[in-house]
C-alpha cells in the first residue's frame, strides 16, 4: 500500500478534467528490463469514473504498466497524462495515486483504524480530522465494530476491506488495485466483487484492476484491456470483448469457445461458406471485417451450440439452423447451473456445446455415447484471423 500518496493536486493534475477529456492518458508508454520489453507502446485513455481492467495471463506486462501509473517504475518511452499534466517522471508521493496491493500490505502491530489513519497521520492532518476520516472509510467497507483489532485477529474478507479502506482514506483521483481479490475463496471473491462495484459507483472514483482472472474482469469492469507480450491486443466493454474479439487468441483467452480451422471458403450472397478441417463446410455470416488472404478460423462460443436427438428445430423469430453436425457424446460435465458436453463430430472433430439445467431433475439429459445433433445459425459464428 502505498500511504504517502496524497489526495490533492501534488502533482499537478486537474481533479475535474474538461467535458468529454479522459481522467488518464497514457501515450506511447514502454518499459525494458534488460533485454526484456516489459511494456511495448502502450496507450490507453480511461474516463473520470471508469472501472477498467487490465486482463492477460502471467508476464504480459500488466502489473509492469500498473506500477509505473503509480510511480514505482519510470517508463523508458511515453508519458502518462492524469488531468492533462505528465506524471511520467513523478515520485510517487508526488501523485494523487494510490495503489492496493494483493498481499494488502497491513502493518501487522498496528490496530485497524491505526491502519487507516497511517498515510493520513504521514499527511500531518489534524487529529480530530483523522479520526472522523478513520470512521468514514471504517463505515464504508462495513468494519464497524473491527477498529481496535489487528491484522491476524481478522479474516481474509476482513484484512482486504482495512487495505481498501487505508487506499481511499486518503482520497486519490485514481485508485490502483493490483489482484486484490486472489486471496480470497471463491464465494467470498464473488461478494467482495459485488461490493468493490457498488463501493466504486457509490463515489465516482476511477479504478484500474489488475487481474488474470476472466470472468472477474468480465463482471466488475466497465472495459477491459486484454494485455499480450507488452502490448494491448484489445480494448473493449465485456460483451464486445467476448461476442467480436478480434483475434483466434484473444477469443480462446476470454471463455471457453470452439474454434475450426478454414481450408477453403466460397461466398454465397451475404454469407461465406467456409470449408473446414474438423466440422465440413460451414456456412457463416459476412463478418464485420473483410477476411484476408492468410490463415483464419470459424468460432462458436459453447451456450450458442444447441442439441437435439434427431436436428434442427424451428424457433419463433429465428432463423432454423443451417449448420447441422451429428455426433456423438464423449464427455459430460455438471455445473450445477449449466451441463457441458463434449461431442465427437462423425466429420472427427470436437464440439462442445453448455446448456442450461432448466429442469431440476433433468430425465432427457444426454449421456455419453448417445448420438446427437450439434446445430447453430450462421449468425452464431465468428470468423477469426489466426
Amino acid at each position: 500500500m502505498t500511504d504517502e500518496l496524497p489526495g490533492t493536486d501534488v502533482a499537478g493534475a486537474d481533479a475535474h478534467p474538461a467535458a468529454g477529456e479522459p481522467l488518464l492518458r497514457i501515450v506511447g508508454v514502454a518499459k525494458t528490463f534488460g533485454t526484456f520489453r516489459a511494456v511495448d507502446g502502450v496507450s490507453l485513455e480511461i474516463k473520470a469514473g471508469e472501472f477498467f481492467a487490465l486482463l492477460g495471463p502471467s508476464g504480459c506486462g500488466k502489473t509492469t504498466l500498473l506500477r509505473m501509473l503509480a510511480g514505482f517504475e519510470a517508463p523508458d518511452e511515453g508519458r502518462i497524462l492524469l488531468g492533462g499534466k505528465d506524471i511520467a517522471q513523478a515520485l510517487p508521493h508526488q501523485r494523487p495515486i494510490n495503489m492496493m496491493f494483493q498481499n494488502y500490505a497491513l502493518f501487522p502491530h498496528l490496530s485497524v483504524r491505526d491502519n487507516i489513519a497511517f498515510g493520513l497521520k504521514r499527511a500531518n492532518m489534524a487529529r480530530a480530522d483523522i479520526a472522523t476520516r478513520v470512521a468514514e472509510m471504517v463505515a464504508l467497507v462495513k468494519l464497524e465494530g473491527l477498529e481496535k483489532r489487528k491484522p491476524d485477529q481478522l479474516s481474509g474478507g476482513q484484512r482486504q476491506r482495512v487495505a481498501l479502506a487505508r487506499a481511499l482514506a486518503r482520497r486519490p483521483q485514481l485508485l490502483l488495485l493490483d489482484e486484490p481479490l486472489a486471496a480470497l475463496d471463491k464465494k467470498l471473491r464473488e461478494s467482495t466483487q459485488v461490493e468493490l462495484m457498488e463501493l466504486q459507483r457509490r463515489l465516482g472514483m476511477t479504478f484500474i484492476i489488475v487481474t488474470h482472472d476472466q470472468e472477474e474482469a468480465m463482471t466488475m469492469a466497465d472495459r477491459i484491456g486484454v494485455m499480450k507480450s507488452g502490448k494491448l491486443a484489445q480494448v473493449a466493454s465485456p460483451r464486445e470483448l467476448y461476442e467480436a474479439p478480434r483475434s483466434r487468441w484473444i477469443a480462446e483467452f476470454v471463455g471457453d469457445i470452439n474454434l475450426f480451422d478454414a481450408e477453403s471458403r466460397l461466398r454465397d450472397g451475404h454469407r461465406l461458406v467456409i470449408g473446414t478441417r474438423d466440422a465440413g463446410a460451414l456456412v457463416v455470416a459476412e463478418p464485420r471485417e473483410p477476411v484476408g488472404e492468410g490463415k483464419f478460423s470459424v468460432a462458436i462460443r459453447p451456450e450458442k451450440v444447441k442439441l437435439s436427438r434427431r436436428g434442427p428445430v424451428a424457433e419463433a423469430g429465428h432463423e432454423t439452423a443451417i449448420n447441422r453436425l451429428d455426433g456423438v457424446i464423449a464427455d459430460v460435465c455438471y455445473l450445477g447451473g449449466t451441463t457441458t458436453y463434449k461431442v465427437k463430430l462423425d466429420t472427427g472433430g470436437m464440439l462442445q456445446a453448455s446448456v442450461a439445467n432448466t429442469a431440476r431433475l433433468d430425465v432427457d439429459a444426454y449421456s455419453l455415447s448417445q448420438h446427437v445433433v450439434a446445430w447453430f445459425t450462421p449468425d452464431d459464428c465468428m470468423v477469426l484471423p489466426s
